[in-house]
């Protein structure tokens, strides 16, 4: 009766803490749409919802930047965070994360050779960034493998295909200059200037696919356990992976089509919800949905206030934050010394 009672308090503290990280969400969503060089009020916000007139000023503010960068920022920032989690629990590696082992500069690449040959197939981007993404991880997974995938392995073989894919991107901002405008934003990651056009295609992928991931859930769990495990109670563990792999992959893909190279949310954002939530998929992946999008809306609001009228993007932000966790994470392994 006893470990019922504490098992059903554990749900329960897991439930109101996801319950407050959508809360949180909104309250940044707000402040997001709010905050800026031309202050928004939420009286404003709340007309415009229920069809009231505003000042056109502010109607045009609210519609066409805030709106639009503030669901960029959600989507990027769930879509990232659970890319991460899912990546991290399929590889057994807390330093998996989808811009650390090559996933978003494999998405990078698909863009920018998309953009520059391609450039009438707009609505086709987040595929090919789906493509580039799925190309990146599973090059970096065939490597560490053959190497023995330990952790370090796995990081290592993550940052040589890094390498190669920018070097692709590099040069083929060379030959075609235009391929990517603004391409020093989007290396950084950032939704300056995001139209909603580029969003709608970009939200088919991430919205289905964060819906498909809350209902394998369980599948999720089992290979999680291993692949003995899953091999027993008959699933196949290496199409289960494969299949994990790519969602993940369409996730980051299609966050990176409009976002650029942001880094870092996918590894930071699962460490904190499975601290906190522990190791069941579905709290991690809503944790990890509402946790991205809280955390990216977030830093996205201070880089584009904190040094107004200057924006910074949001992408140095990140790295900021993220350097210094990643370093703190390869130090903690065993006891702080790196080993596989």
């Amino acid at each position: 009766m006893k470990n019922w009672q504490t098992s059903s308090t554990l749900q329960l503290n897991k439930k109101l803490f996801i319950a407050l990280l959508a809360a949180g969400v909104v309250l940044a969503v707000i402040l997001s749409i709010c905050v800026g060089t031309v202050s928004v009020s939420v009286s404003d916000i709340a007309k415009l919802l229920f069809g009231k007139e505003i000042s056109p000023v502010h109607r045009s503010i609210i519609l066409y930047a805030r709106v639009p960068r503030t669901i960029g920022c959600l989507l990027a920032g769930a879509a990232l965070a659970v890319s991460g989690a899912v990546i991290q629990t399929v590889l057994s590696n807390p330093l998996a994360a989808p811009n650390i082992i090559g996933v978003n500069s494999g998405a990078g690449m698909a863009v920018a050779i998309g953009c520059a040959f391609f450039p009438a197939a707009v609505n086709f981007i987040p595929l090919m960034a789906f493509f580039g993404a799925l190309a990146g991880i599973l090059l970096v997974l065939f490597v560490a493998e053959r190497n023995g995938a330990s952790k370090i392995t796995l990081v290592l073989a993550g940052v040589a295909v890094s390498s190669i894919f920018g070097a692709v991107i590099d040069a083929v901002i060379s030959f075609v200059p235009d391929a990517l405008n603004g391409y020093s934003d989007f290396r950084i990651g950032g939704f300056s200037n995001l139209p909603m056009s580029r969003l709608l295609p970009a939200a088919w992928v991430i919205v289905p696919v964060l819906i498909l991931l809350t209902l394998l859930s369980t599948e999720l769990d089992i290979l999680s356990l291993g692949t003995d495990t899953a091999k027993s109670l008959g699933l196949s563990a290496r199409k289960l992976q494969i299949l994990f792999l790519a969602l993940a992959a369409a996730l980051s893909g299609a966050a990176v089509s409009f976002a650029g190279l942001l880094g870092f949310v996918g590894l930071i954002v699962p460490h904190i919800i499975r601290s906190i939530c522990g190791q069941e998929s579905r709290y991690l992946i809503a944790g990890s949905a509402f946790g991205g999008a809280f955390m990216l809306t977030l830093c996205d609001t201070v880089a584009r206030t904190v040094f107004a009228p200057y924006e910074l993007s949001v992408g140095i932000i990140l790295s900021f934050i993220g350097g210094p966790f990643f370093i703190w994470l390869l130090l903690k392994q065993r006891g702080g010394r790196i080993h596989d």
